[in-house]
């Protein structure tokens, strides 16, 4: 039998918004730029992350990221297939990036894309689905340092939100 679903953030609880950060490609000389607001969108109390993402400067992101190591030592989401997600957003593509120990470089990740639209929605995303980035090795579930909630990629305005995080 699988193990009941893991909260890992949920917006009815008043400490989750202070455990997310936000941050563009500025960190490396990019122009986009973000914002985090606390929200409530169709009743539904929410982190939402809007901005510009831009490419120039070899930029082109805005991310909203919560650390999933708290306690020094990394999440071990083995018994799980993978990330349920609560969202809304503007119909625009978002992506999931997961840090694990076995990232040691910034630029290194493992990813998975999907579609936020315009009411509010699960997204299930097996961790099978997330590919590495300059990483070689598969995703090990049972390494999970950082999440993150990404608008990447190409020039557009971002708007998503997010309600619940759950492993599943």
């Amino acid at each position: 039998m699988p193990p009941p679903p893991y909260l890992i953030s949920d917006l009815h609880d008043p400490a989750a918004p202070d455990q997310w950060r936000g941050f563009s490609d500025r960190v490396m000389g990019g122009i986009s730029r973000e914002e985090i607001t606390i929200d409530t969108i169709e009743g539904q109390r929410c982190l939402r992350l809007r901005g510009e993402v831009r490419l120039e400067n070899q930029g082109g992101f805005v991310q909203m990221a919560l650390p999933l190591d708290a306690t020094g030592h990394p999440l071990d989401a083995q018994a799980y297939t993978g990330l349920r997600l609560s969202v809304w957003g503007n119909g625009e593509t978002y992506r999931v990036h997961l840090r694990t120990s076995a990232c040691r470089r910034p630029q290194q990740f493992y990813w998975a894309e999907f579609r936020a639209v315009a009411e509010w929605h699960l997204v299930d995303l097996p961790f099978t689905a997330f590919a590495p980035k300059w990483l070689e090795t598969p995703l090990n579930p049972g390494a999970l340092t950082r999440l993150g909630i990404v608008a990447y990629g190409r020039q557009f305005h971002a708007d998503i939100a997010i309600a619940r995080v759950a492993l599943w």
